[in-house]
């Protein structure tokens, strides 16, 4: 049997086909991350900053402390004051959902129950973000992203 030889041709092929696969992961990933990147956060950055100070002070004089627990098929956000008693709100609005992307976004109807705020959700294993607003009493609006581990 005759032993091939391994030409120029043969290299160029193993080049081009080397390359072909990387560019073509590369075009796969990036398109990826743009089809599932959540879009707009604010419409002026700079006049979000300009605010920036002003809105976390009115918030942080709240003294809220938010916690969320998903258990039994209901998501709760636990919304206490400073003095460590449940808050009731004006108005709440929240979006739940995956930190990577927004194909798994809810807005459930959470509902004051005395002590908390809570939803039927079921959420699967894994980090989930709620993006919440609320509108407190004397009118501050109060937003945060409260981080959620549900485990298995």
């Amino acid at each position: 049997m005759a032993k091939r030889e391994f030409t120029g041709r043969h290299a160029a092929m193993v080049f081009i086909g080397a390359f072909t696969v990387i560019i073509g992961v590369n075009l796969a990933l990036a398109w990826n991350a743009v089809a599932t990147f959540p879009g707009l956060e604010v419409k002026n950055s700079y006049v979000a900053s300009q605010e920036f100070d002003v809105r976390r002070d009115a918030q942080e004089a709240l003294g809220w402390d938010v916690r969320a627990r998903a258990e039994g098929g209901f998501v709760s956000l636990a919304i206490t004051g400073a003095d460590g008693q449940p808050v009731e709100v004006e108005r709440l609005h929240a979006v739940v959902g995956r930190a990577t992307h927004v194909k798994d976004d809810v807005e459930p109807e959470f509902r004051f129950d005395g002590r908390a705020y809570v939803a039927p959700l079921e959420l699967g294993a894994g980090n989930w973000n709620i993006r919440m607003t609320a509108l407190a009493s004397d009118g501050t609006e109060f937003a945060q992203r409260v981080v959620l581990r549900v485990v298995r």
